[in-house]
């Protein structure tokens, strides 16, 4: 594991202050979000100017949501334009804990990005966020005007559970000629591998740990629904994927699966960059202030997005 990252996890263990241990889930709710929100944000203070930031809404799946769109300086009009959906395991996170990397983002790639405030688990089980998230990608296609959004370059994007929603509505989209997704980013993405990896196996955090992760599999509460292939992306119907990339951490969990579902998108024709950062853990790009290998793989990252969104 990259050493900076190795530091900060021994000195949390130490301190027993962590986030990802398995206390996590007898902490009261709202203060779970509340410190999963102050530990992201002090792990990136500095985040890139040169970009407008405003406050909207978006359709979701029962109703309105907000969201924040995110332009560029000197971006043109129209530009590319990426719905993005953050991570936090369909339970916490929010538009403050990524907001930081939106920025970067819509910097680096030269695009608008908004970024949605989906429906949050357990008070909102599945499949309310994967229909705010379907909903809204729709939306930015029908307002790519009012956005200034040119809706022949708009993808989906996330990270983590935000990942599985992007992936879950790049699917849903396949057969829609109106909506049609040019792109889909999806980094460490979750996709509920019906039997553990290898990985799942192996790693017991650091970030996300076993207890965690059924934690938040229980709240999803998708098991025995009936579209529960929506979300287990192994079993969702993929029909005319388009071109993804999907990054996954070598010290991650999750990452096992991310392989995986990298390679049954090229099986069903979709063209796939996938990166490795071999030496990082989950989470990493919104935790840009813990290593000098997080900037650089967010560049990597970016570099790769803005050339698929040209």
């Amino acid at each position: 594991m990259d050493s900076e990252f190795r530091a900060l996890f021994d000195a949390q263990a130490r301190a027993a202050t962590s986030l990802a241990n398995s206390t996590l889930t007898a902490l009261p709710l709202v203060e779970i979000r509340a410190g999963y929100r102050a530990q992201r944000q002090a792990q990136d203070k500095c985040p890139p100017a040169g970009v407008m930031v405003r406050q909207i809404e978006v359709q979701g799946g029962d109703g309105r949501l907000g969201a924040r769109l995110y332009v560029p300086d000197g971006v043109a009009t129209p530009s590319a334009a990426m719905a993005y959906f953050h991570g936090g395991g369909f339970v916490v996170g929010d538009l403050d804990t990524h907001d930081g990397f939106c920025r970067r983002l819509a910097v680096g790639a030269g695009c608008r990005v908004i970024a949605v405030d989906y429906r949050l688990a357990p008070e909102h089980p599945f499949p309310a966020a994967h229909d705010d998230a379907l909903a809204a990608t729709r939306w930015c296609f029908d307002h790519a005007e009012a956005l200034g959004a040119d809706r022949r370059r708009i993808a989906v994007g996330g990270d983590s559970a935000g990942a599985n929603l992007a992936a879950a509505t790049a699917n849903m989209l396949g057969h829609d000629p109106v909506h049609p997704l040019v792109f889909q980013m999806l980094l460490y993405p979750v996709t509920w591998p019906e039997i553990p990896t290898v990985s799942r196996d192996m790693f017991d955090g650091p970030v996300l740990t076993k207890v965690n992760l059924a934690w938040f599999t229980d709240c999803l509460g998708f098991r025995g629904h009936g579209e529960a292939d929506r979300t287990v992306l192994e079993n969702a119907r993929l029909l005319h994927p388009p071109p993804a990339l999907v990054v996954t951490a070598g010290h991650d969990p999750l990452r096992d699966e991310g392989r995986a579902y990298a390679e049954r998108l090229v099986t069903h024709g979709a063209t796939v960059d996938h990166i490795e950062f071999g030496a990082l853990p989950h989470d990493f790009y919104i935790m840009p202030d813990m290593s000098p290998a997080v900037p650089r793989a967010i560049e990597v990252t970016i570099k790769r997005l803005r050339t698929a969104l040209q």
